[in-house]
């Protein structure tokens, strides 16, 4: 299996970067990972928030292809622990599905075309989080779950 983050922009801050960086060298020793980037729209101050929702909804919907399983990083998703995200990760690893894609949105969310298009919702917290560091929870998180089912010591619990 292949696992994507899927992210609307690059990555601007530097020790955001550095540690995306890091948790996907990490990932390369369980499983395919790699982070998606999909271009900023351009002109963003003349689109209302749901024009800008569905102008990135296009680009990312453009990325997918029919067979991905498809999971929102999305406040409204579905809350797991830690342990209970490395049973349900090892759930979607062994369901055949070729490539898992987890898709960060842009500032405003989803468009209702993404929505339609997911598979399943999961909620990284109910805090808020700026979408920079989302990405570096969504790796670390991603890392610790497969070091749990490998039964390595980096989580305690």
């Amino acid at each position: 299996m292949k696992i994507t983050l899927a992210v609307i922009g690059k990555t601007e801050v530097g020790f955001v970067r550095q540690g995306i960086e890091e948790y996907v060298r990490r990932l390369q020793h369980y499983v395919q990972f790699n982070i998606q980037y999909i271009g900023d729209i351009k002109g963003t101050r003349n689109l209302s928030e749901a024009q800008q929702k569905t102008a990135e909804g296009k680009q990312l919907l453009a990325t997918l292809e029919t067979s991905d399983h498809v999971v929102l990083l999305d406040e409204h998703g579905i809350e797991r622990t830690s342990m209970d995200y490395s049973q349900w990760l090892q759930r979607r690893l062994a369901s055949g599905v070729k490539r898992l894609v987890f898709v960060a949105g842009g500032p405003y969310g989803f468009s209702p075309e993404v929505y339609q298009r997911a598979n399943e919702k999961i909620s990284l917290s109910k805090m808020t989080f700026p979408h920079e560091l989302v990405r570096l929870i969504f790796a670390e998180q991603l890392y610790r779950a497969f070091t749990i089912l490998r039964h390595e010591p980096y989580h305690h619990e």
